[in-house]
């Protein structure tokens, strides 16, 4: 079954892989550039061959290898036929190194913040007391049960506006901050992180063994050294594959942030497109730095569970 799957996945994808090309070798504007420039067409054959190649060396699977073959055709096409013209002004290098930048130090800055919220929210829920528990899970349900945007717009809209008429706050050190938006949408963000992941954190450490917590027990653990050392460890080392996921969602979620003003990669793309009229490429180019960033969280969480034990006993 699981061979007859694969052979199917393979053979759909090369038939709609080669119906597209065959589609596409038939538009006279392809033509024209093998016609015109057929040097650049067998350098782009013959790079697309060794890719292909090198690929199906480092082991890459049969459809996994199809499709490959078909973004490494697709993408020089797109170089050659799309209107790229705007990425060589400095203005909008500089907006798109800026934008990467606080896209990437917001998802960072939130995850961490988020995690160390969390992990106290799911402690309590799974071992503290009702006047712990409770609050904590009324905590996650809340954050849960509304969207992001609107707990985002409440705290910028809402609690950022009456900062002003606090005259204390105003005149401290803190004001030149506070009238920024970029702290409203961490502090958004990081509210979301620790909700969420709270909830997963309760599982988790609901999930670790209570003979290990019983024997640490009985060996005379202090229980700040139980948390420590034998339940904190599994619980995350449990959780590593759904925080990968939740980090590639929060991700996700950072666009949200461009609707208060702050520059992040998505807010670059949308002034690109209201200044220039093109819509097609920075939503391309947009798409491809998300996609690296996710395939980077990706990478880095394959590589963490690589460290842990297969089995936890």
């Amino acid at each position: 079954m699981g061979n007859s799957l694969s052979f199917r996945t393979v053979a759909a994808t090369v038939f709609f892989g080669l119906l597209g090309w065959a589609m596409f070798m038939a538009t006279p504007a392809f033509l024209e550039l093998v016609a015109s420039e057929p040097e650049f067409f067998a350098r782009y054959i013959a790079l697309v061959a060794v890719s292909v190649t090198v690929l199906r060396v480092w082991g890459l699977r049969a459809h996994r290898l199809v499709l490959s073959g078909v973004a490494l055709a697709i993408l020089p096409l797109c170089y050659q036929f799309l209107n790229w013209t705007w990425l060589a002004d400095p203005k909008y290098q500089a907006l798109l190194l800026e934008g990467v930048w606080n896209t990437v130090w917001i998802l960072v800055v939130t995850m961490v913040l988020g995690m160390l919220l969390a992990i106290p929210l799911g402690f309590a829920q799974a071992a503290g007391p009702w006047w712990l528990a409770k609050p904590a899970a009324g905590f996650c349900g809340l954050i849960r049960g509304t969207p992001l945007l609107l707990q985002l717009w409440l705290l910028y809209y809402g609690l950022g506006s009456l900062f002003p008429s606090i005259p204390w706050i105003r005149d401290s050190s803190l004001w030149p901050i506070l009238r920024q938006a970029w702290p409203y949408a961490v502090l958004a963000l990081t509210l979301s992180v620790a909700g969420y992941s709270g909830e997963v954190m309760r599982g988790a450490f609901k999930g670790v063994p209570y003979g290990q917590l019983e024997a640490a027990r009985a060996m005379g653990m202090p229980r700040l050294t139980i948390f420590r050392r034998i339940w904190l460890p599994q619980a995350f080392h449990r959780v590593l594959p759904t925080l990968g996921g939740e980090t590639v969602l929060t991700l996700k979620s950072t666009p949200l942030v461009a609707t208060i003003t702050v520059v992040d990669i998505y807010a670059v793309s949308s002034r690109v497109r209201q200044d220039t009229f093109i819509v097609y490429e920075p939503l391309l180019l947009l798409a491809v730095v998300y996609m690296i960033i996710a395939g980077v969280i990706v990478l880095l969480f394959r590589w963490l569970e690589s460290l842990v034990p297969q089995k936890l006993v």
